[in-house]
């Protein structure tokens, strides 16, 4: 577990040190120092701070000014400080620095019991956050896993369809190599002919195979990719399974990119197709229809995946995204989740849900790249 970090900021360097000696004497923490609030600020640029304890009174910048400088910066204006003064310990000072976001504000000469429990406050309400933070990623690490192996299971699926018609059909050439040669009809075109025909099915079942290796493929690093090139190859997967569902996808794909691992873009896809068949089939929808649309925004590429199954019953809308929710009678419940999961984490995307009687729509902003 990662420790408790602490900045101290003070233009005397014996007040640090004595500082120091305090915190120490009772925790086991991390602890950074800047004799000035420049230098203050260019650690919280370098480093994470969970706490910063910072003297008021110093040169060109004073704590008050620190304090509103690093209140003004995304990255680091969810810091606590506590103040320590000499001085500055009237009520409106005191005032004044609660109003810039301080959360504490003890007087010199420091009471050392004083500031330890109010450290403890602050250490233990840390330890328990990472606790619960690891505890959290454990958890998505075993539903993403469960998912995975559905996907996988899903995905033999396809790939035995894949692979039935082409060694039908070499079953069909080697019977048709038995009769010829019985009847003595083989001869140079007809084994010209036969080569060409069994390569191509070979290299059909090749490219299957390459490709559903290359979907599990767990070694694979974030990378930009083309949005069309990674749609056709998901569709390509499942081909035989929607004609065989007679569900028709429309693609209108632009030449936007997506950042991040295309394996794991296949996985959403996936699972978004495979909801969407799932749903054609209990609802008895005869004219079955997918469209999966996109264009660029910003830095952003946005794809929209829309159906015509029937919608998500109002009462359920709320709950689709939480682990475990299925309403399968032999479903998981971990599919919209972990798509939900790796959007947000894997792609530092967004992921948003308009469902009506017609269908459900999912619309995905995905970063373009890496920046």
């Amino acid at each position: 577990m990662n420790k408790f970090n602490i900045l101290l900021v003070d233009d005397i360097a014996e007040n640090i040190h004595s500082l120091k000696m305090i915190i120490e004497d009772s925790f086991d923490v991390d602890i950074c120092s800047a004799l000035s609030a420049q230098d203050g600020i260019k650690i919280l640029m370098e480093k994470e701070v969970d706490l910063i304890l910072s003297d008021i009174q110093m040169p060109e910048i004073d704590g008050f000014e620190f304090a509103e400088y690093i209140k003004s910066i995304d990255k680091t204006k969810d810091i606590p400080i506590i103040f320590i003064t000499g001085i500055h310990n009237k009520d409106e000072y005191k005032a004044k620095g609660y109003s810039l976001g301080a959360v504490e504000y003890i007087s010199k000469p420091i009471d050392d019991v004083l500031l330890t429990s109010k450290l403890k406050v602050y250490i233990d309400l840390f330890e328990s956050q990472k606790i619960a933070a690891e505890e959290l990623i454990k958890k998505d690490e075993i539903l993403i896993h469960q998912s995975k192996m559905a996907t996988m299971g899903e995905m033999i699926g396809v790939i035995s369809h894949q692979l039935k018609q082409p060694l039908n059909i070499l079953s069909l050439y080697c019977s048709d190599i038995k009769d010829s040669h019985k009847y003595n009809e083989i001869d140079d075109d007809f084994i010209e002919k036969f080569d060409k025909d069994t390569q191509e099915q070979i290299a059909f079942m090749t490219e299957t195979i390459n490709g559903f290796t290359n979907f599990f493929n767990p070694n694979k690093e974030k990378k930009q990719f083309s949005l069309k090139s990674a749609v056709d190859s998901t569709l390509h997967l499942l081909d035989k399974q929607m004609v065989n569902n007679n569900i028709t996808i429309h693609t209108t794909i632009g030449a936007e990119n997506i950042y991040g691992t295309e394996s794991e873009f296949s996985q959403i896809f996936l699972n978004l197709i495979t909801n969407s068949k799932d749903a054609f089939i209990e609802n008895s929808i005869e004219d079955r229809e997918i469209n999966i649309t996109s264009f660029t925004k910003d830095q952003y590429s946005v794809v929209i995946f829309e159906d015509n199954a029937g919608g998500i019953p109002k009462e359920n809308i709320d709950k689709i995204f939480d682990p475990y929710f299925t309403t399968k009678e032999y479903g998981t419940g971990t599919g919209l989740y972990m798509v939900k999961l790796v959007i947000h984490n894997s792609f530092e995307g967004k992921l948003k849900i308009q469902t009506s009687d017609n269908g459900t729509k999912f619309i995905i902003i995905f970063k373009a790249d890496k920046s």
